[in-house]
């Protein structure tokens, strides 16, 4: 069985990046029978619950307040349409349910206050719940634990050079810094980047050296494809061929092998062909809805489909969990 490492090279990462990527896929799917269950691949459902408006100048998003695109600015959404939302997703087959809000960090609000609410209650039907806020001090990431808060996403996008050409509002270390304060509170870190932003294998090969190096490993790591925007600076970027993003969830894979492999945004534009190979890479996770936050995801039917044609089976909510992430009310809704 392949060992669990924190001290890897980023000239071994870029060995394994580098790997044709048949024999690629093949070494990952190996580490990953090892320390997964095979064909078992977590349904997870996205909602964006404040919309748009925010002061971060991220370049590839379109919620950005500094873009020109056609997300407009939108209040928090109400308790009963975040509720009824995760109680359609969790009958659709989620076992995770994220919520996004487009702040630059937590607010010192009542909006603050009917998240935590929004956490408990969701952790009460026995689902898996996440939030991304953007950035916590330590007193909001307490009081987001003790709501029963299972996981908080804090993507690292990309190595921190190329990070600070596409952000300019914060800091990579404002990243790392949260990240930090979510591990110290007990809650499991979702954190993962974005590739097609027009970074260099060398950024990629930074990521991965970041999130895999970490005292800890993220026990989720999403794998975004961008989705290019109009009115964002990234507009013009090129669709993310289905290959760029098979080779980062298998070298993901090798190095954090005990990790959730999130195939993310930009699955809309792969066929079932392609993610199929995403998922003999290493992949054991998807997100289902209408919405990615603000982008077009794929059908749930097609999504169903393609489980049956390739025998996917859905993974339980707080499986192989640490203790110390699973709310109590969550286990007893189990």
């Amino acid at each position: 069985m392949a060992d669990l490492r924190t001290d890897w090279t980023k000239d071994e990462i870029s060995d394994i990046y580098h790997t044709p990527l048949m024999e690629l896929i093949y070494r990952a799917a190996t580490v990953h029978r090892e320390h997964q269950e095979t064909g078992e691949v977590q349904v997870c459902t996205l909602l964006s619950i404040k919309t748009g408006g925010c002061p971060e100048d991220c370049a590839y998003c379109p919620q950005s307040a500094h873009h020109d695109t056609d997300v407009e600015a939108e209040d928090m959404l109400e308790p009963k349409e975040i509720l009824s939302a995760a109680e359609r997703a969790k009958e659709a087959g989620s076992t995770r349910f994220c919520m996004g809000a487009a702040w630059r960090c937590g607010r010192e609000t009542k909006d603050f206050d009917q998240v935590l609410d929004m956490v408990s209650e969701i952790t009460d039907m026995g689902m898996e719940v996440c939030c991304t806020l953007g950035m916590l001090t330590d007193e909001q990431a307490a009081k987001l634990k003790e709501a029963g808060l299972y996981a908080y996403n804090h993507n690292l996008d990309s190595g921190e050079d190329f990070y600070n050409r596409i952000i300019s509002t914060r800091k990579y270390q404002d990243r790392l810094d949260t990240i930090e304060r979510v591990r110290k509170n007990d809650i499991s870190v979702c954190s993962g980047g974005i590739i097609g932003m027009g970074e260099t294998d060398d950024d990629r090969i930074e990521l991965i050296h970041n999130l895999s190096t970490m005292p800890e490993h993220p026990e989720s790591v999403p794998v975004n494809a961008l989705i290019a925007v109009e009115g964002t600076p990234l507009e013009d970027q090129p669709k993310v061929p289905w290959y760029d993003m098979a080779r980062m969830i298998a070298t993901a894979r090798i190095t954090m092998p005990d990790s959730m492999v999130r195939l993310s945004a930009g699955r809309v534009d792969m066929s079932m062909e392609e993610q199929a190979l995403c998922f003999m890479a290493g992949a054991n996770s998807i997100f289902t809805g209408e919405k990615l936050l603000t982008t077009d995801n794929n059908e749930l039917e097609e999504d169903k489909r393609m489980f049956e044609i390739l025998g996917l089976e859905p993974r339980e909510a707080f499986k192989d969990a640490k203790e110390k992430h699973v709310p109590e009310s969550a286990e007893a809704a189990e």
